[in-house]
C-alpha cells in the first residue's frame, strides 16, 4: 500500500515538472502556430499549440524583466533631461522678452512698421473669452504702430465681444476693404472679426457663383476648369475676399492656423506665440521686428 502511494506521488511530481514545450525551440513553436490556420486541425492539437505558445511568452517575460526595468530607468532619465531643457528654455525666453520690452536691445527699438500693412491674430476659442487679455494685446499693437488687424477664432467668440473690444481699444470696425492701397488711408486702427463659419460660407457661396457663371457661358459640366483668378474674383464678388495678412500670430496651445481662410494666406508668415495667458510685450515686439527684417520675393 505504501509503495502504491509513493508511486502516485512520484507521478504527480513528474507531472508538475513536465512542460508541453520542454526541449522545443522558439522557432519550432512558431512553426506549430502556423498550423492553426488549418481548418482540419485537431482540437486537442490546437490546445497543445496554444499551451506551448503561452509558455514561451511567459518565459520571455521572465527573462525580459531586467530589460524592461532598464528601459523604464532610461525613459525617466530622458524625461528628466528634456524637462530641465524646456525649463531652461522657458527661463531664457522670459528673460529675453523682459529685456526686449525694457529697451535693452537697441535693434528692437526701430523697425519699419510700414511693411506690416495687415496683421492677423488667431486665438484659440477657449482663450478668446478672456476679453481683457485681447484688449491688452490690441493696445500693445497700437503702441507698436499696427493699424489693420484681423481677429479670428474658430467658434466666433470674439464676434460676440465685438462692441466691447472696439470701445476699449479705440478702434473702428473693418468695412470690407480689399485693395491694399486703401489700407494706407486709414488713420485709426481697424479691426476685422472672422471665424471658421465665415470661411465655410464663403466657399459655398463662391462655388455656387462659379457654377452659375459656368452654366451661363455654356461650359462643360463634366470637367469645369477654375483658376485661382476665378476663385479670387468669386470671393470678391460675394464680399468675402479681404486683404491677405502679411503676418499671422497664433495664440493657443496648437501650432496651426486653426482654420483661418487658406485663400488669404498665400504669402503670409505664421508665428506661434504660445498661449494668450503667457503673452508678453517683448515677444510681440520681437516677432514683428523679425518680420520687418525679412525680404520677401513673392515667387518672382
Amino acid at each position: 500500500m505504501s509503495q502504491c502511494l509513493v508511486r502516485k506521488d512520484d507521478d504527480r511530481a513528474e507531472k508538475a515538472d513536465y512542460s508541453p514545450s520542454l526541449g522545443m525551440e522558439n522557432g519550432s513553436v512558431l512553426q506549430e502556430v502556423k498550423l492553426l490556420n488549418d481548418p482540419q486541425l485537431n482540437p486537442r492539437r490546437c490546445s497543445q499549440v496554444i499551451t506551448m505558445l503561452l509558455y514561451m511568452l511567459n518565459q520571455g517575460e521572465a527573462f525580459s524583466k531586467i530589460g524592461k526595468l532598464g528601459l523604464l530607468l532610461l525613459w525617466h532619465f530622458v524625461h528628466f533631461v528634456v524637462s530641465i531643457w524646456y525649463f531652461a528654455v522657458g527661463i531664457a525666453y522670459m528673460l529675453e522678452s523682459y529685456l526686449v520690452a525694457s529697451g535693452a536691445f537697441k535693434e528692437y527699438k526701430t523697425h519699419d512698421i510700414a511693411k506690416l500693412q495687415y496683421l492677423a491674430i488667431v486665438i484659440e476659442s477657449g482663450e478668446a473669452y478672456e476679453t481683457s487679455k485681447v484688449i491688452t494685446l490690441l493696445k500693445w499693437l497700437a503702441a507698436i504702430g499696427v493699424k489693420h488687424i484681423c481677429l479670428y477664432d474658430t467658434e466666433g467668440v470674439l464676434k460676440k465681444s465685438k462692441e466691447t473690444i472696439l470701445e476699449n481699444s479705440n478702434a473702428t470696425f473693418w468695412e470690407g476693404l480689399d485693395k491694399r492701397s486703401s489700407l494706407l488711408d486709414q488713420k485709426l486702427m481697424t479691426i476685422e472679426f472672422a471665424s471658421f463659419s465665415d470661411g465655410k460660407e464663403a466657399v459655398a457661396k463662391a462655388a455656387n457663383l462659379l457654377f452659375v457663371n459656368h452654366l451661363k457661358l455654356g461650359g462643360d459640366l463634366m470637367a469645369p476648369i477654375f483658376t485661382e483668378r476665378n476663385i479670387t474674383d468669386a470671393l470678391r464678388a460675394i464680399g468675402c475676399k479681404g486683404p491677405d495678412p502679411d503676418l499671422l500670430l497664433v495664440y493657443g496651445p496648437a501650432r496651426c492656423h486653426l482654420g483661418f481662410p487658406a485663400w488669404r494666406m498665400r504669402y503670409t508668415e505664421i508665428v506661434h506665440m504660445g498661449t494668450l495667458k503667457s503673452m508678453k510685450f517683448g515677444s510681440l515686439v520681437k516677432a514683428i521686428h523679425k518680420y520687418t527684417m525679412v525680404h520677401q520675393n513673392y515667387g518672382r
